[in-house]
């Protein structure tokens, strides 16, 4: 096998849990709910199986009754929501109704808030005292970001982890306070995760390949659907490391066997994060050029830090004028139209060309229900009655790639969301490129 098995290793046994998200503007569709998503995707890891998620408003005997019916059904309870200085923030009062103990003003997070409103050149307003309550099984979980610690209770046997909402001061408390303290929950087992990500094969057709691995408890597989491609997951626990990983390796050695021109990445790689690795290694720069995608891959590049060191740009080129304007010649778009091969080839060769890359994207296609004559004017298609080909016009894009490592072309065909086309299509991009250069 050419990959190198990293585990991903935690101690602790696996225990059930739920996912509160907490807020009324949750259920009135003000907000979208993304923490639990977020919070789910880094429990299987931890061991933790995920039994159910709720959405529940600001109302203290329904949030008060949802932790005694998860407290007597689950080992823990994470929340995210309601911990404000606000009226209708009722998260910490429905926990101490729910375990029968009474709230008491804590003075040294008091005198911290003071402290944090202070630093930023104001009073602290009164209704945030509450924000400094605590119960006696509770412990304050630390919150640097924001003014509201979060609640670490434990009581009969079982754990309620209350977080803030805003993902600013959620993620950071989950990566510094609370994984590291689920991992602390001893336990004689060990359980090892280990997630293989492919692109290019349908979930069906990779069910059929290593369908033998599924619907065994222990390694369990388990097969997702993402917008980066399909991933497949190996979960092992044993009483020790070793064991564990005796009972996963050969998973994923016949995963990779089977699947190995179709993987691109493992674990917690992401498709610009592999891509800037590959970049960097070799020393190598990238440019870029789209139309469907609206600046989506650019963009995505950039949420790497290190990504100025290896990415010369990226050029937004949303109509026949502004492609041409780029550099890209005239007479390709008009002979072959701007949804082409030709004209996403010319594109990448153009940007890499103008920025003085090393490799160069160009993504030609459409996001709209709309399709261009090789003229550039632009007709309606038919919604609902239109033509195979009328359909097909919406989603499809071109994707050309060139560099040291060759050249790579694709025509690829997505759902019509525009959001599903801008990332199903940069991440296909980003993948294919992560693959020409390892094999340049």
């Amino acid at each position: 096998m050419q990959a190198s098995i990293d585990f991903q290793l935690i101690w602790g046994a696996p225990l059930k849990a739920e996912i509160f998200s907490i807020g009324t503007e949750l259920l009135m569709g003000e907000l979208t709910d993304t923490n639990a998503a977020w919070i789910a995707g880094r429990l299987p890891p931890l061991g933790i199986q995920l039994q159910w998620v709720s959405i529940i408003g600001d109302d203290l005997d329904m949030l008060s009754e949802a932790f005694i019916r998860g407290m007597e059904r689950s080992d823990i309870i994470f929340t995210t929501g309601g911990l404000g200085p606000t009226q209708d923030d009722l998260t910490r009062e429905a926990v101490a109704k729910a375990v029968g103990e009474t709230p008491t003003v804590q003075e040294e997070v008091v005198r911290d808030l003071r402290d944090y409103f202070s630093g930023r050149g104001t009073e602290m307003p009164s209704h945030n005292i509450k924000q400094a309550h605590l119960i006696p099984s509770a412990q304050f979980i630390p919150n640097p970001n924001g003014t509201a610690p979060g609640w670490w209770t434990e009581r009969d046997g079982k754990i309620v982890v209350n977080m803030p909402g805003p993902p600013g001061e959620i993620h950071p408390m989950w990566e510094n306070q609370v994984a590291p303290r689920l991992r602390e929950l001893i336990n004689d087992e060990v359980t090892i995760t280990r997630n293989v990500k492919t692109m290019g094969m349908s979930e069906g057709a990779i069910d059929e390949i290593v369908g033998e691995f599924f619907g065994r408890e222990n390694p369990y597989l388990g097969i997702y659907s993402k917008a980066d491609g399909i991933h497949l997951r190996v979960i092992a626990r044993a009483k020790d490391e070793a064991t564990a990983r005796l009972m996963i390796e050969p998973v994923e050695v016949a995963i990779h066997e089977r699947l190995g021109s179709y993987i691109w990445g493992y674990d917690d790689e992401t498709p610009e994060v592999a891509v800037g690795l590959a970049l960097k290694e070799k020393g190598l720069t990238l440019a870029t050029m789209e139309t469907c995608t609206g600046g989506y891959l650019g963009n995505s590049i950039t949420d790497v830090p290190e990504s100025a060191g290896y990415f010369k740009g990226g050029l937004v080129a949303y109509s026949r004028e502004s492609m041409i304007a780029a550099g890209v010649p005239a007479q390709v778009i008009d002979s072959h139209g701007e949804v082409s091969q030709e004209t996403a080839m010319a594109m990448a060769q153009t940007v890499r060309r103008e920025l003085k890359a090393d490799y160069g994207i160009g993504i030609a296609g459409t996001a709209s229900p709309t399709e261009r004559d090789p003229n550039g004017s632009a007709s309606q298609v038919r919604r609902a009655a239109g033509s195979a080909s009328d359909r097909r016009s919406m989603g499809t894009a071109y994707v050309a790639i060139v560099g040291p490592g060759g050249t790579k072309e694709m025509e690829l065909r997505v759902p019509p969301r525009r959001i599903t086309i801008k990332r199903r299509i940069s991440n296909n991009a980003l993948i294919e490129l992560k693959k020409l250069i390892a094999a340049g």
